[in-house]
């Protein structure tokens, strides 16, 4: 064990945040061990602004729940405490401790798969041994409420300053227990600008296959995190480096990887992370339809040529197949599937803007997102076409009417259209016989 006195050490409780320090000092004061672990740690150790903050403490779920009204207990794979303070959650857990297969006690406890996998792990022990329970060594840092001392257990500190990812313990068996282990190093690689150890990245490649066995609703989770944290296009040059994205999105290497899909992705990624830097809002279903949408449109082609219909009804049955293929992988939720089939679909209506079209594809909910794929394609397929229709689009959103732009593609109809006034009176239809006779309203009333 190694101890950094107060003195030696850079974190101070200004930067804790509030909630956290209620926590800790409350467990501290009912003569419970309570420490801040993890990430907060670390990004405090390095100068950053924690998203969460994760406490561990000697004191059972149970008993944690006795202390705090506002506290609900979850899990069945790992049993902690969600402390709420209106919508911020404070995690806390018990120390973890080593199983014994041949304890009858831990066998009701732990639980794993024939593969390796930890499904069920409960059994409570020491600091010393939640540290060598953890999975990196960056994330094996502790701060004690106590004395406000830090503690490293397993070299921490050292890879923090080498910029260095090291696993704790065997590779190959942490890999085993949880695969997800190995998506987590590709995000903390990328965040933090570490290089994963050579132990460590060895088995990556190797064992890839076994996150096949992940539940798809935990896939979307961490997918989240690793594309809309702000790091999206280097994390994704590591997913596929490691060959982790070819389990994830299996669709995209179908037939080998698509160069034409890589690029868009990128600059998609790369737009994603220019707006989480500037603190914009950003959606996962953005990101789904743009990563998906070439292989949308190869089988929309496929399907169309095959079975001789309408490259539009084509369209729309291979979107239900795409989707229900990645849903295997990722388990998308309907909130965003519909968003990605807003966004498919008006990719083929902003081309068709005769008449009154424009202005109901303008007043999609999802035409804001639509447009800035039609602005991407037109970037990365350099077409012509798809660029003056770009062009066409923003006049129309600058202007507030369609321009009288004669494209080759546009239709016959030259109605120009502008958006209703809301300052001007309007007509109730007129009725014959018995029907009231019409009067102009304002549109105050």
């Amino acid at each position: 064990m190694y101890k950094i006195s107060r003195d030696k050490h850079t974190i101070s409780r200004k930067n804790i945040d509030g909630n956290a320090l209620k926590v800790l000092y409350r467990l501290h004061n009912a003569g419970f061990r309570a420490l801040l672990v993890g990430g907060a740690v670390r990004d405090l150790l390095l100068g950053l602004k924690p998203k969460d903050f994760d406490i561990t403490t000697n004191a059972t779920p149970e008993e944690v729940k006795d202390l705090f009204r506002n506290c609900r207990l979850i899990g069945r794979r790992f049993r902690l405490a969600h402390i709420l303070f209106g919508r911020e959650v404070i995690e806390v857990a018990t120390f973890r401790g080593h199983h014994d297969d041949d304890d009858g006690q831990d066998a009701q406890k732990v639980k794993q798969s024939q593969a390796g996998m930890l499904l069920r792990d409960n059994v409570y022990g020491s600091l010393e041994e939640d540290a060598e329970r953890r999975d990196f060594t960056v994330n094996a840092l502790y701060y004690d409420i106590a004395d406000f001392a830090i503690y490293d257990f397993c070299g921490g500190m050292k890879d923090l300053a080498d910029r260095k990812l090291t696993l704790i313990g065997d590779p190959d068996v942490r890999y085993r227990e949880d695969p997800v282990r190995m998506m987590r190093a590709i995000r903390f690689a990328a965040k933090l600008n570490l290089t994963i150890s050579e132990s460590c990245a060895e088995p990556i490649r190797r064992l890839a296959p076994l996150l096949q066995d992940i539940p798809a609703a935990r896939h979307f989770d961490e997918v989240i995190k690793l594309l809309l944290s702000g790091q999206g296009l280097a994390t994704y040059r590591l997913l596929k480096e490691y060959k982790l994205l070819q389990i994830l999105f299996p669709i995209l290497f179908k037939d080998g990887e698509d160069d034409k899909a890589s690029a868009i992705i990128e600059q998609a990624l790369i737009d994603t992370d220019t707006r989480i830097a500037q603190g914009k809002r950003v959606t996962p279903a953005y990101i789904y339809a743009i990563m998906l949408w070439y292989p949308l449109e190869q089988r929309a082609q496929e399907m169309s040529f095959e079975s001789g219909i309408e490259y539009h009804d084509a369209f729309l049955l291979a979107m239900n197949e795409v989707l229900s293929i990645q849903v295997k992988t990722i388990a998308i939720p309907k909130r965003f599937t519909a968003a990605i089939r807003d966004i498919w679909i008006l990719q083929l209506r902003l081309p068709r803007f005769g008449g009154k079209r424009a202005q109901r594809v303008y007043q999609h909910i999802k035409f804001r997102a639509a447009f800035d794929f039609l602005s991407l394609r037109a970037k990365v397929e350099q077409s012509k076409e798809l660029a003056e229709l770009t062009a066409w689009w923003q006049e129309y959103q600058e202007h507030n009417e369609l321009p009288q732009h004669d494209y080759s593609y546009k239709t016959t109809n030259k109605a120009i259209e502008k958006k209703p006034d809301s300052t001007k009176p309007y007509k109730k239809r007129k009725y014959s016989g018995s029907k009231r006779k019409a009067t102009a309203v304002s549109s105050d009333d």
